[in-house]
């Protein structure tokens, strides 16, 4: 009998990473299961169990940790136990700007948003190079394109990063996408303290966005944008002068 593939979700207890593990569960992998709250993880496993016969390992970490992001580093690296695809999902923002922000905040956000997705591509990275197989999502986000503080810098980092970690893995058998979504409904912004802003048209489905987000990574996409109205937005952004952002992440700032 074949074995299911596996794939290790961070931050699969809740929104976009929860998704992942359920549209996964869903095509036929089993799940290395992997965020801070261990409760909720298990009750992720107890459902994809019941509704997938998928089969869950619950590994509570919490990445701002580097012993804790160690050990979810190892788990990539096992050969034994090899995992197929990585979502690097896990993160959050800072309800106050960088400079109202204490500084110790900021770096575990750095430390979630760059230094996990880095330690964790690379471990992922060099196992699958040497099997010659495997898939790792970045999730980025579409505030990477514009200029609104240290969370649009992280996720600016994630895309440039990704699209260059798909360069040193081409024709190894190995895909890496960046997947930048726009505002969707999650705890998200509830989490960070942040109002949920714009008309109902802006925000995305989870479920369709991650199904999006698959469809490209079956297709070899380096970056997946979900949404006609983020497509379009990325591809306006791509065009405008710099001084031209910088004031949209302004009155985006205040808005907030």
């Amino acid at each position: 009998m074949t074995p299911r593939p596996v794939a290790l979700v961070t931050g699969a207890s809740s929104g976009i990473g929860r998704e992942f593990a359920t549209q996964l569960a869903q095509r036929g992998h089993d799940l290395v299961l992997v965020a801070r709250d261990s409760g909720r993880l298990e009750e992720v496993a107890a459902d994809l169990k019941q509704s997938y016969a998928a089969e869950s390992e619950v590994l509570p970490a919490d990445l701002t940790d580097r012993r804790a992001l160690q050990t979810v580093a190892d788990r990539l690296a096992d050969p034994v136990r090899p995992v197929d695809l990585l979502v690097n999902n896990a993160g959050f923002a800072l309800r106050r700007s960088f400079l109202r922000s204490e500084l110790a905040d900021e770096e575990a956000s750095l430390d979630v948003l760059v230094r996990a997705v880095l330690v964790l591509s690379h471990t992922a990275g060099r196992a699958m190079r040497e099997r010659g197989r495997g898939t790792i999502v970045n999730v980025s986000s579409v505030a990477g394109f514009v200029s609104s503080g240290t969370y649009s810098a992280a996720k600016a980092w994630v895309t440039a990063f990704t699209e260059g970690l798909a360069l040193e893995l081409q024709d190894s058998g190995v895909t890496v996408t960046a997947l930048c979504p726009g505002f969707t409904h999650t705890e998200f912004q509830q989490r960070a303290g942040i109002s949920k802003p714009g008309p109902d048209f802006i925000w995305l489905d989870p479920t369709d966005l991650v199904r999006d987000c698959l469809r490209d990574v079956d297709r070899g996409r380096v970056v997946s944008v979900p949404g006609l109205q983020y497509k379009a937005l990325v591809g306006l952004l791509g065009v405008l002068p710099r001084p031209v952002i910088r004031k949209a992440g302004q009155i985006a700032r205040r808005r907030r």
